[in-house]
């Protein structure tokens, strides 16, 4: 059994999947156990983890963490409450990792979350280009290529971000995001206005860059197959309306990637 652990900014997803002889490729994984916490609750994980027999049959452990030193720490403190004798992996970008390749100027300077993100995206969906959007406390727009090149990508901050730089209370963000009408982004009222921009901001940014893929793919291939938009996150369903094509939502991204890395790795 394989325990799997995203670690992102906000909350820590994690995810308990049978190592096999080969994943289906093309297919989304079928996880055993998957739950988050929010980085106050970090303390509970082993509970979490203790709760389930499976974690008796766990035998070795991939993370991804974006969240700083402090956060692999309590990670550690968590884990060798239950997993001391478990080898632990935590996932760092790379040149090239599970059939992607990595184009960054610097390999190792992009984010571990995109990367297996773009592993994830490119193991999924292997025929085409793709465009991975993953739109939480930060917003992330990365191109994948159907050669299974990490083309590179964009950063943004998340939708609740934007609200926040405004000055503005979004505890209704959710509400107020609901009632933007696509064909009418105007609004008469502040909130909505500044929701209606921060909206804008982000599906501009995430069409802007389809468009590119789009022409980047017709560019470099006979084959007129569109490039597939991947998008995720807590603010997916809020941006999803406004982009004006169609998209796919697809969670839990960085576990699929940690897992085809998993399940690829000699260790």
């Amino acid at each position: 059994m394989l325990l799997l652990i995203d670690a992102g900014n906000t909350r820590v997803k994690w995810a308990m999947h049978p190592r096999q002889p080969a994943l289906a490729r093309q297919t989304a994984p079928q996880w055993s156990q998957l739950a988050s916490v929010a980085h106050a609750d970090i303390a509970q994980l082993s509970a979490d983890w203790q709760s389930t027999a499976l974690h008796k049959q766990v035998s070795a452990i991939w993370i991804s963490n974006v969240a700083g030193v402090a956060m692999r720490e309590h990670l550690l403190t968590q884990l060798q409450s239950l997993f001391a004798d478990v080898t632990v992996h935590w996932f760092q970008s790379q040149a090239r990792c599970a059939g992607v390749i990595n184009q960054y100027r610097q390999p190792t300077q992009l984010g571990c979350d995109r990367f297996a993100s773009a592993i994830g995206a490119h193991f999924l969906y292997p025929d085409s280009g793709k465009l991975v959007a993953t739109c939480g406390t930060a917003t992330t727009v990365d191109a994948v290529t159907k050669a299974g090149e990490f083309a590179g990508g964009m950063i943004l901050p998340g939708l609740k971000l934007m609200a926040e730089s405004l000055a503005r209370n979004t505890a209704q963000l959710p509400q107020v995001a609901e009632s933007i009408g696509v064909s009418q982004p105007f609004a008469d009222n502040t909130d909505q206005a500044i929701v209606s921009g921060c909206i804008h901001a982000q599906a501009g940014a995430i069409r802007m860059a389809y468009e590119a893929l789009q022409a980047r793919d017709k560019a470099s291939t006979d084959m007129q197959s569109a490039p597939v938009c991947l998008i995720s996150g807590g603010a997916a369903p809020y941006l999803t309306p406004h982009l004006g094509f169609s998209a796919l939502h697809v969670p839990n991204l960085v576990l699929t990637g940690l897992l085809v890395v998993a399940q690829s790795s000699p260790h």
